[in-house]
């Protein structure tokens, strides 16, 4: 795997993310498109996001948004199908974690689906929130990271 890394500063770099969370979210999970776009998903200075490429082509894309005061919450982290279980997933969130240490922030909350929880377990996550809740019908855990 030879992953690029792409900070998003175009609006056509962050369609090609959408496009991602479009087919990975709204398309295999189901979830309802109106709940997967929101106030976060403009070029700007209020969310950060990445696309990963391989080859020329984007695999997986991930957000960054300010949670609270010294914390970033990864969001959105989607990579294509046939791209899972190759170590892209994992560049990526190490890529948003550098990105928030870049930006002066101290810790890394995600709201992982319970699914997942392994996968951020082993990239250094503990489980913060008391029992799994729903986000968009989907069983997840609130999850935290010390980026220090």
């Amino acid at each position: 795997m030879a992953a690029e890394i792409v900070r998003v500063t175009t609006e056509e770099q962050l369609q090609i993310g959408l496009d991602i969370r479009t087919k990975v979210f709204v398309e295999e999970q189901q979830v309802p498109a109106e709940e997967e776009i929101d106030e976060y998903d403009v070029v700007g200075c209020n969310a950060h996001h990445i696309l990963l490429m391989d080859e020329g082509i984007a695999v997986a894309t991930g957000r960054l948004i300010y949670y609270k005061a010294g914390a970033a919450k990864m969001q959105r982290v989607a990579v294509l199908k046939d791209y899972r279980s190759k170590g892209y997933g994992r560049v990526l969130l190490l890529a948003l974690e550098e990105m928030a240490r870049e930006l002066g922030l101290e810790n890394s909350i995600l709201d992982g689906q319970c699914q997942a929880e392994p996968f951020y377990t082993k990239l250094g996550y503990e489980v913060i929130s008391t029992e799994p809740f729903y986000d968009a019908g989907i069983l997840h855990v609130r999850m935290q990271k010390d980026l220090k």
